[in-house]
């Protein structure tokens, strides 16, 4: 798999925290259970942040896609990182490029899809996803 550097930079870089210090490089892709071509390295949890928010860098591989979901209670932000590919938001429909920030509130139904190559998005949950 081939990234430019910034991608590169959050997979393999440092997560500073005031007591501790890990290295993303060590840090698992964890496929995720329900959408096939979408893996997720877990850079910050709630047990970073008192149960406040968590960072997760999701990888799409192109023609995959995380499909139409929920999430009851929580917001989400995308920053997308690198790729193109096509963000749903409610009724809309957002084109997801390097440089897009998309915030999700709670209830809103959403998806995400990698059209044209593969697809990386910080994706930021406020209360955490783990």
């Amino acid at each position: 798999m081939e990234t430019d550097n910034l991608t590169t930079d959050f997979a393999t870089g440092r997560i500073i925290l005031e007591e501790k210090e890990t290295g993303a490089q060590s840090l698992a892709w964890n496929e995720h259970a329900t959408f096939r071509g979408v893996y997720l390295k877990h850079l910050i949890t709630g047990k970073d942040t008192q149960g406040r928010f968590s960072l997760h860098l999701v990888r799409i591989e192109q023609d995959c896609a995380i499909g139409d979901h929920v999430h009851a209670s929580q917001y989400e932000m995308h920053e997308i990182v690198e790729g193109i590919g096509e963000g749903k938001l409610g009724g809309k429909t957002v084109a997801y490029i390097p440089g897009v920030c998309a915030v999700i509130p709670e209830g809103v139904h959403h998806g995400v899809v990698a059209t044209q190559s593969d697809l990386f998005l910080l994706a930021t949950f406020i209360p955490p996803l783990l």
